[in-house]
């Protein structure tokens, strides 16, 4: 009699972990297939080979190739270290660190600015030393700083391959000391 009653208690626990096993298979296919509906798709417009071939009328190469760099998805290259630098300012000298990734479009670009980083750069660290402490402290000298960046980056850019490879200066970390 106490070996039947073993049984059924055993067959009860296995039952249990059976029902856990089973909802939790429920719930990773369930969420699963969510995410694939939810992340799967594509948000960019699509264009077939006649759109994308033939160029507009009256535009030259440097458009063309300036139009295709806006189609193309964006691609982000970040800097390999932060930019650590000192600032003056009328209390006293600042340390700042920013740091900073390139948006860029298309895989060309994304390879274009990669190997020429040690370019911007140096490009970056010298318009972030030419900043002062009082300006960096609003907000609105934190935005001039970003779009001389992205304007002495592109003439640098241009002059090397020949082209606007990067899109935006984007700042992901900045501190000031």
């Amino acid at each position: 009699m106490a070996e039947k009653e073993l049984e059924l208690e055993d067959a009860g626990k296995k039952k249990g972990k059976m029902m856990i096993i089973i909802a939790a298979v429920a719930v990773l296919v369930i969420g699963g297939a969510a995410a694939f509906f939810l992340l799967g798709g594509s948000d960019e417009p699509t264009m077939d080979d006649s759109q994308a071939m033939s160029p507009t009328p009256g535009a030259s190469d440097s458009a063309a190739v300036s139009n295709s760099a806006a189609l193309g998805s964006a691609l982000y290259v970040a800097m390999p270290r932060p930019f650590v630098f000192n600032v003056p300012g009328t209390g006293r000298d600042r340390l700042v660190e920013i740091k900073v990734q390139l948006l860029v479009r298309g895989a060309d670009n994304e390879e274009q600015a990669k190997m020429h980083i040690p370019m911007i750069e140096g490009t970056l660290l010298r318009v972030f030393s030419s900043a002062n402490a009082d300006d960096l402290v609003t907000e609105a000298g934190k935005i001039a700083l970003r779009e001389q960046s992205i304007k002495e980056v592109k003439k640098v850019m241009q002059e090397i391959a020949g082209r606007d490879v990067v899109s935006q200066v984007l700042f992901t970390g900045f501190v000031m000391q």
